[in-house]
């Protein structure tokens, strides 16, 4: 197990005892417990109607949008193919009708 480092000054000189770290450049000193990172969790994105997305999936538009900083409306019906989950307020990265766009998935549904 590699010694995790100091929270406080993120230094890496740490000294291990059985049940804490102590730093020795501040002396700040915290339980082993608290090393232990949680695995990172899987993030799950569920369209309109609760289903799962995954990568590679293909959507169906529920409603009209208009697209940001144009007079272009993308109409309820609309299917993209090939999805792509990224982070962020718009989870959906995709492209409808040769333009790259993001979408959020409670706009869409699984097709």
């Amino acid at each position: 197990m590699s010694k995790p480092a100091c929270p406080m000054c993120t230094m890496e000189d740490v000294l291990e005892h059985p049940d804490r770290w102590e730093c020795v450049t501040c002396g700040h000193e915290w339980p082993r417990e608290a090393a232990v990172e949680a695995a990172p969790t899987a993030r799950v994105v569920k369209d309109a109607h609760g289903t799962v997305l995954a990568d590679g999936d293909s959507v169906i538009l529920i409603k009209d949008l208009k697209l940001k900083g144009s007079s272009q409306i993308l109409k309820g019906g609309t299917k993209a193919k090939g999805i792509k989950l990224v982070d962020g307020d718009h989870e959906i990265s995709c492209k409808i009708e040769g333009s790259a766009m993001g979408l959020k998935a409670c706009f869409v549904k699984k097709a």
